[in-house]
């Protein structure tokens, strides 16, 4: 079992920036690929980013590219996003998950994780 605890939202004006963390608890963090995923008020959940479990691979959704930077450190247990630029489209609910498979390109279409965080809010002021 993994519990995972986010952290790092809040209120930011457009254009600048937050780093989001997400703390694992539980064994071998380093065999899950984790995953930032956001839903905004009346939107379904949508994929941002993603990590290997070696941090060696990284997906983005096109929307966050260039802004966005997913890394992890697995002797803290912990996956990171730093968000540059924000939009106010970014505002959101950030949620972290991980999994055992590293989904690669089909991170945006996948169903189903195997654990997810319960999520901090992110509002981007324009």
């Amino acid at each position: 079992q993994v519990q995972l605890v986010e952290s790092g939202g809040g209120l930011v004006q457009a254009g600048g920036s937050l780093r989001l963390s997400c703390a694992a608890s539980g064994r071998s963090f380093s065999t899950y690929a984790m995953g930032w995923f956001r839903q905004a008020p009346g939107k379904e959940r949508e994929f941002v980013s993603a990590i290997s479990w070696s941090g060696g691979s990284t997906y983005y959704a096109d929307s966050v590219k260039g802004r966005f930077t997913i890394s992890r450190d697995n002797a803290r247990n912990t996956v990171y996003l730093q968000m540059n630029s924000l939009k106010p489209e970014d505002m959101a609910v950030y949620y972290c998950a991980a999994d055992r498979r590293d989904y690669g390109s089909n991170w945006p279409i996948v169903g189903h994780l195997d654990f997810w965080g319960e999520g901090t809010l992110v509002t981007v002021s324009s």
